[in-house]
């Protein structure tokens, strides 16, 4: 279990895993100057309920892990990650994505703009 730190004083533990990949979407945003909250369920150890901090780039985080190894980041739960990070309710932990299961294929239709003919407008006068 590694241990997320913030501000010097909010402990919490996460799988070395999970950590490693909150600590590439916490970066990368704070890398670009962007500011987010971050949830999460806290252990009953702890009382239960959740907690919510405001990452900004002004703001000490440590992540400290357990192993020496850096796990393999998965780019199907980095993409879920970051698209909670950019919501309006910010970064939340959800589970990894299944890579292997088929996904199931979204057909988008091509966006066509047409002109849409007035009718309320009369036709000029004709000479």
């Amino acid at each position: 279990m590694g241990k997320f730190i913030y501000d010097g004083n909010i402990k919490v533990d996460f799988e070395d895993r999970l950590l490693a990949h909150l600590q590439a979407v916490i970066m990368a945003k704070v890398r670009r100057g962007e500011s987010f909250p971050f949830s999460w369920k806290d252990d009953i150890s702890t009382g239960g309920g959740r907690t919510t901090v405001y990452i900004h780039p002004n703001v000490s985080l440590v992540f400290k892990y357990h192993g020496s190894r850096s796990p393999q980041l998965s780019p199907a739960w980095l993409h879920a990650l970051t698209y909670n990070a950019n919501s309006g309710r910010g970064l939340y932990v959800v589970p990894e994505p299944d890579e292997s299961a088929p996904r199931e294929s979204v057909r988008h239709e091509e966006m066509v703009f047409r002109e849409v003919p007035n009718e309320q407008m009369p036709e000029p006068a004709r000479a």
